[in-house]
């Protein structure tokens, strides 16, 4: 048997069929794009929190780039360039309350917030 007849054999999928299927496999790496995008805005938040809980309050502007510093590079070795201190400032200002007596939890976060740099003060 010849390399034709064996390929004759077998039909063509339908452009349907096709579709049908590019579709699926779009809809998944959207779902997964999603799920991954809200996993780190919680991980930043989280980051963002902690850093703010570590750094007293009335010594963070000297220490506060100090300790960033040391954080980033440090983070940035073993993770990435995600972790640069710019970001990690970023991060801080995400985990800051937008209003009083609102503090943000991990089921609050409002990704429009994130871009926001904000400093300690």
């Amino acid at each position: 048997m010849d390399k034709t007849r064996a390929m004759t054999k077998f039909p063509k999928p339908s452009d349907t069929l096709f579709q049908d299927l590019r579709s699926l496999i779009i809809e998944a790496r959207q779902d997964v794009a999603r799920r991954v995008n809200s996993a780190l805005a919680v991980l930043y938040w989280r980051v963002g929190k902690r850093i703010r809980q570590d750094i007293p309050k009335e010594k963070r502007a000297e220490y506060g780039e100090e300790i960033l510093s040391t954080l980033s590079r440090k983070l940035a070795a073993e993770f990435g360039n995600g972790f640069s201190t710019r970001n990690l400032w970023h991060m801080i200002g995400f985990a800051i309350p937008r209003r009083e007596n609102c503090e943000l939890t991990e089921y609050t976060i409002r990704l429009d917030a994130f871009p926001t740099y904000h400093r300690f003060k």
